[in-house]
């Protein structure tokens, strides 16, 4: 079986990120998003939503695990029985950065293979950081998000739906 890991912070998760993992089942028998617990950052969401969001997202795809983590990408990956990590790539520097992280991972575990997907046009440019702040300023958020993450910003914040739309 091939089962690869796709890792991130999924702060919310992203249509670009949904994208990548539903490409990425055509490659793989099985996705686990690992839902990385980062020291150094501060989520705008806790864990436990992000898991939840994530999980709604994938829940008529049994080949779609969803898992928190800490700790090295690598280390996950092989507690799960990973042999591959799947990532998505928007840009150069998207590549730049990745490629730095794959050397990493290579010297910590060679037998782990990196895949990247290109994000399609309709999402390159979405990223979580840029949600973050389009929802921080109450922002247009449909086609960036899932639907029923939208909704729950919605519910979150008082003042009601964004008020910038197209």
């Amino acid at each position: 079986m091939k089962r690869a890991l796709f890792p991130g912070s999924f702060d919310p998760i992203t249509n670009g990120h949904i994208e990548i993992i539903q490409r990425g089942l055509t490659l793989f028998d099985e996705i686990v998003v690992g839902i990385g617990l980062n020291t150094s950052k501060q989520p705008m969401f806790p864990p436990e939503q992000r898991l939840a969001w994530t999980e709604e997202a994938f829940r008529n795809e049994p080949r779609v695990q969803v898992r928190a983590y800490t700790g090295l990408t690598v280390r996950f990956a092989r507690e799960i029985g990973a042999r591959y990590i799947l990532r998505g790539l928007r840009s150069a520097p998207d590549y730049e950065y990745e490629r730095n992280i794959d050397l990493l991972n290579k010297y910590l575990d060679p037998e782990i293979e990196t895949f990247y997907l290109m994000s399609s046009p309709a999402t390159s440019f979405v990223s979580s950081t840029l949600v973050r702040e389009v929802i921080r300023f109450h922002g247009h958020l449909e086609g960036l998000l899932p639907p029923h993450i939208i909704r729950d910003i919605y519910l979150t914040y008082p003042e009601g739906k964004p008020v910038a739309s197209r």
